[in-house]
């Protein structure tokens, strides 16, 4: 999986290592290991990582079946991402990165979008 950070504040985040969670319908189907890293201010880092989806966990679900004959499965990620904001090498203070993701496959086209949502609090 290819996961892309941007940041688009005029300091910069480094933050420390992390777990995204993929949700399908209120269950935990995927934990994703986010390695920490320095994402330059107004900059972007594309980073790989590893999924292991839970798929006894989605298809027990009795939802899923109706799922797959509609053509789509939605799902929603959620990450936290702990470390600080640095500006100008000088100022330093604690921030989280929250991020929520919607997400769709669908099936007949085997084609995936999502939309994504990102807040810091500083």
């Amino acid at each position: 999986m290819l996961i892309t950070i941007e940041n688009r504040n005029y300091g910069s985040f480094k933050y420390k290592n992390s777990t995204a969670y993929v949700h399908y319908r209120n269950s935990v189907v995927a934990e994703v290991p986010i390695e920490g890293e320095l994402v330059p201010a107004r900059g972007k880092i594309n980073m790989t990582t590893s999924v292991d989806l839970k798929a006894e966990t989605m298809i027990s679900n009795p939802n899923f079946m109706a799922d797959v004959t509609s053509g789509s499965l939605n799902m929603t990620s959620t990450a936290s991402l702990h470390g600080k904001v640095s500006l100008l090498k000088i100022f330093k203070f604690p921030a989280t990165a929250f991020s929520m993701c919607n997400i769709s496959f669908f099936i007949l086209t085997k084609s995936i979008d999502s939309k994504c949502t990102s807040k810091i609090k500083l």
